[in-house]
């Protein structure tokens, strides 16, 4: 077949006919049907909170399409609209639940159509919409996202919230069938009541009181059914590390842990695990916000990498999440960018020092120097031990001091953040501690020293005054397989005096050698690069826009700091990427990766929280902000 045009023959014009019978691709149908649910949404909401636009000329447009019953019956469509609203989200993930509830809300809205407004054109709509659904209902398989039952309070305050608003504007949009003049404040007591089935202050004539009270109400039940619906779902929890899955990572730790520093952060047990068909890798991830956020390179053997991310982004199919990975290698980095096609960026520089090579001398060195000699001048020890060579009782001292001295209420740290110490499982770990004594306790130690009593030398040292004895910092390292440590935590009593971290970094760097250890990772940098190429002379005016708005951002992120922090002991410089599928993914990984880090929390108040969850020790790396008033004035 084929159709001549302006005297030509043309086969393109059937091809292109074939393919808009056909409708859209499979692939485009979640986005389209989303797409239309919120439009259809905010015209309902319009059409039935403002008089006037019922009777506009995009009525017209809102009365023929899906879910818009018309402007009798207000309060219908404003559900109908808010509904719709809450739905788009699900249908554009590709949600199995959203579309069960598009299924049954199109048909409805068929029926309303032609049943109210015997509108043939709004009835056809709603059923090519159903059928699109129908035809193409593998596109919407993905599985619920974890949750628990803190999104019904959560629902309650938003929805209730945005029902609040919109009875305000339904209230105050009729202002010439109010008798008399309320204030506000009637009005928002109106819009209260009116949500719980009862008549307010506020008084209209004619049938418009009617359409208020019933609007209202509908939107007070709205919140009322969609919190108890969200209250008594089934709960699908976010996942946890098991025992089982722990027993297994920490086996492929043993064997393949030296490649990576960031390898025992995957033991944290609010992460979830994906194992290769093999068993040789795995990649660990948490679920925020939709964001399937992994961290580091996959665990295990590199051979078995493109396993584990296969089952990582099938995963993420399943679930219609956005898969990212933050902080991996460039190793890491390559493999995922080929076996996924996803795209990576740059995020900054982890720190790693070679035990050997370090030294405290030659002028490169000489303010660390000069500061450590102050410190312990001032009468200031330090100890480097394993974790399973500390007693009970001065565990528990650093675990409460590391608690009380972490300096916010929430907990940070994800990627390269282990969020415990002490652990039974953990006695590998590093703990460096400082100590101060008065010359009373050093010379009741030496007493004791004297008759060779070690428990009592220990009960000495437990007994100091205040409520962490002479404990004034802290510092907690991971294994980085059986010759390397990575620095999980920085803490510090805010009394002490500045310089501990370099003092007890120092002294880890000087202790590693008697303790097997060869090599030591520090804190990571955010766009070390960036700032260090851009402080060197001929930089040129991008690099330095760039690096002047890094700058800017420190006095909050505290992205500089961090850098000349770390570049105090000479370290070599590890790049570590972020992996993503788009562009335009990256903000919601930005917040997703931030919630993480816990820079943004939307945790509940104290007093509503399940339980009282003991703090748990967290890490200010990799953080973009830290904590510590000696690395924030570096």
């Amino acid at each position: 077949m084929s159709v001549r045009v302006d005297g030509e023959i043309s086969a393109e014009v059937p091809g292109k006919l074939r393919r808009a019978l056909r409708g859209p691709s499979p692939a485009k149908v979640p986005a389209l049907v989303a797409t239309a649910c919120t439009i259809v949404g905010l015209l309902d909401i319009a059409a039935g909170a403002i008089p006037r636009f019922r009777h506009s000329r995009m009525h017209a447009i809102a009365e023929v399409l899906p879910g818009a019953l018309g402007p009798f019956a207000a309060a219908l469509s404003i559900s109908a609209g808010v509904l719709l609203l809450l739905l788009g989200h699900g249908l554009r993930r590709g949600k199995r639940r959203a579309w069960r509830a598009a299924v049954v809300l199109l048909p409805v809205g068929a029926l309303a159509q032609l049943l109210y407004r015997n509108s043939f054109v709004g009835t056809l709509i709603s059923l090519v919409l159903l059928a699109l659904l129908l035809r193409h209902r593998g596109e919407f398989a993905s599985l619920p996202d974890p949750r628990s039952r803190w999104y019904a309070l959560a629902n309650f305050v938003l929805v209730g919230t945005g029902s609040i608003s919109l009875g305000l504007v339904i209230v105050s949009t009729r202002p010439r069938h109010v008798v008399g003049d309320p204030s506000i404040a009637e009005y928002l007591s109106h819009v209260l009541f009116g949500l719980v089935g009862f008549a307010g202050p506020v008084e209209y004539t004619g049938r418009t009181a009617t359409t208020v009270a019933y609007s209202l109400g509908a939107l007070g039940l709205l919140t009322a059914i969609t919190t108890v619906y969200l209250a008594f779902r089934p709960e699908h929890p976010a996942a946890r590390l098991t025992e089982s899955d722990e027993t297994r990572l920490r086996e492929l730790l043993a064997r393949h842990g030296a490649r990576d520093s960031l390898g025992h952060f995957a033991l944290r047990r609010d992460k979830a695990v994906v194992f290769s068909p093999s068993g040789k890798a795995a990649v660990c991830y948490r679920v925020i916000s939709g964001v399937m956020l992994a961290s580091g390179d996959p665990i295990g053997d590199v051979e078995a990498w493109p396993g584990a991310i296969e089952r990582f982004m099938d995963e993420a199919k399943r679930h219609s999440w956005t898969p990212a990975v933050m902080g991996c290698s460039e190793t890491g980095g390559e493999v995922w960018t080929r076996e996924t096609g996803l795209d990576a960026l740059e995020l900054g520089d982890e720190a790693v020092v070679d035990v050997p090579d370090f030294s405290l001398s030659g002028r490169p060195m000489r303010n660390v120097r000069q500061m450590v000699k102050r410190i312990e001048r001032g009468g200031y020890e330090t100890r480097v031990r394993r974790v399973r060579d500390l007693s009970d009782t001065e565990l528990a001292r650093i675990q409460r001091a590391a608690a009380d001295w972490r300096g916010t209420d929430t907990e940070r740290g994800f990627s390269m953040a282990l969020g415990r110490i002490g652990d039974a499982a953990d006695g590998d770990c590093l703990i460096a501690t400082a100590h101060k004594r008065d010359e009373r306790d050093v010379q009741a130690v030496r007493d004791v020293q004297a008759v060779r009593d070690v428990q009592a030398v220990r009960d000495v040292r437990d007994e100091q005054p205040g409520p962490y004895g002479d404990l004034k910092a802290v510092l907690h390292f991971v294994p980085w397989g059986s010759d390397g440590v990575s620095l999980d935590l920085m803490r510090r009593d805010r009394a002490a005096d500045p310089g501990m971290n370099e003092l007890l970094i120092v002294a880890s760097l000087l202790a590693a050698p008697k303790l097997g250890v060869n090599r030591v990772s520090l804190n990571f940098a955010m766009f070390r690069s960036t700032l260090a190429r851009g402080e060197k002379l001929g930089a040129g005016p991008v690099l330095r826009v760039w690096r002047g708005l890094l700058v800017f951002l420190s006095r909050w992120f505290q992205i500089e700091s961090l850098y000349k922090f770390n570049a105090k002991f000479r370290p070599r410089w590890e790049p570590r990427f972020i992996v993503f599928r788009t562009t335009r993914d990256l903000p919601r990984i930005g917040i997703a990766a931030m919630r993480a880090e816990g820079f943004v929390t939307l945790a509940l108040p104290r007093f509503l929280r399940l339980g009282a969850r003991g703090p748990r020790p967290c890490p200010h790396r990799p953080s973009m902000e830290c904590q510590d008033p000696e690395i924030r004035a570096a």
